[in-house]
């Protein structure tokens, strides 16, 4: 195959999976846009309507860990395929609830097709995609998430208030199915058989069980970062638009467009991340300083020594700063992952992502409720400052394995 095919399959399986892992992000946000409209309907709680987020996240948790397994026995095309399925019925089982204990089962099901996504993605990519745009593959495949995030509560609102939620509702399920006749389309360019040789990766399956790798301390530390990044990314998420309105004084639009600056700018840093992880073998180092730089700005926002509209461009420099490390950390992890263990270990690993963000908005809820605005940056800096140390870890131990390995 000439350079021109190789370029172009690549392409197409970076396009593909990117693609389907905005559609898991779009409905990542699928509740809490419609909040508005399912409180009156309902009469419920904030703590109700909380906990139909927290099912969702808490079932692709659990989810996400045990279908690394199942990508690897069967096929991440398949398993991808059913995922994307499974979002479009919870978008229509959601749409026909008539009360509370149905919405539960809607979130629920939603839980089990995001669960998917993250194992199935990066064992395509890794098996499908030329080892020279694999940090591009990866930065795409962040940026396509972040573009699901952006976009779902735009198109969400928009529809509920041109119609009503439940059309909403069904308009959103029309996506999944687009995006499941695109894979099944294409589903030759996806193909269980690896075009090119599969990543090795620094580590060994320890032992020879399907259960092997979690005796791993490396993947654990993996575990640990994407809690602990979570986290930080879910005050960003929750109350970071609060916060700024009691630290800056300015409008809720305002602090809104901050957030839309910090997702916007996380995207750019993506796509600068991309050919930073190509160049550099040293991956680590570059989620240290991104991280590092990340921490410095929020530290800064707490303080509320800047005018408001220097607040927007800081909250723009700590996404672009956290978007640059998401290449590097993909890379990182997958040279930490044993040979023929990839699903597994980015199922297990990325399941510490919806555990930190199930339960991130708890502890900064905490922090508003006592009236400690400026806490929320405080406690997100101190969060990506923690990243670090993880990062350190993972990086000495994966090149421990393979001076081991070498010698």
């Amino acid at each position: 195959m000439d350079d021109k095919q190789l370029f172009r399959q690549d392409a197409r399986v970076i396009s593909l999976v990117g693609l389907a892992h905005g559609t898991s992000h779009f409905y990542h946000l699928i509740l809490a846009a419609l909040i508005p409209w399912l409180k009156p309907e309902f009469n419920l709680s904030y703590g109700e309507l909380g906990l139909l987020m927290t099912v969702f996240f808490a079932v692709s948790g659990v989810g996400q860990a045990m279908a690394g397994f199942v990508v690897d026995r069967f096929s991440a095309r398949g398993v991808l395929m059913s995922g994307v399925a499974l979002l479009g019925l919870s978008a229509v089982v959601l749409s026909s609830a008539q009360n509370y204990g149905q919405l539960m089962a809607g979130a629920f099901l939603a839980g089990c097709g995001n669960c998917v996504f993250h194992p199935a993605d990066y064992t395509l990519l890794n098996q499908r995609v030329s080892k020279k745009r694999l940090a591009h593959g990866f930065s795409v495949h962040g940026i396509s998430g972040n573009i699901g995030w952006a976009l779902s509560p735009l198109f969400l609102t928009s529809m509920a208030g041109r119609t009503d939620w439940r059309t909403a509702l069904l308009c959103a399920a029309v996506l999944p199915l687009c995006v499941l006749a695109l894979l099944l389309w294409n589903r030759h360019a996806l193909r269980p058989e690896p075009a090119t040789a599969p990543a090795t990766g620094a580590a060994v399956v320890a032992g020879a069980s399907a259960l092997g790798f979690l005796r791993l301390k490396v993947v654990w530390m993996c575990f640990a970062f994407f809690v602990i990044s979570a986290v930080a990314l879910a005050g960003v998420q929750t109350f970071a638009s609060t916060s700024l309105v009691s630290l800056y004084g300015m409008s809720l639009a305002w602090a809104t467009s901050a957030y839309t600056c910090f997702m916007l700018s996380s995207a750019v840093g993506m796509a600068y991340g991309g050919f930073l992880g190509a160049g550099n073998g040293r991956h680590d180092r570059i989620i240290i300083g991104a991280f590092a730089a990340a921490a410095v700005f929020a530290l800064i926002l707490a303080a509320a020594v800047v005018p408001a509209w220097m607040a927007i461009v800081l909250m723009g420099l700590v996404g672009f700063a956290t978007g640059i490390a998401g290449p590097s950390r993909d890379l990182m992890i997958r040279g930490a992952a044993p040979a023929n263990a990839t699903g597994r270990v980015f199922g297990v690993v990325y399941s510490g992502l919806d555990t930190g963000l199930a339960i991130g908005p708890l502890m900064f809820a905490a922090l508003m409720d006592a009236g400690h605005p400026a806490g929320v940056f405080v406690g997100i800096a101190i969060f990506q400052a923690l990243v670090i140390f993880t990062t350190i870890g993972v990086g000495n131990n994966s090149r421990s394995m393979l001076a081991a390995k070498a010698a």
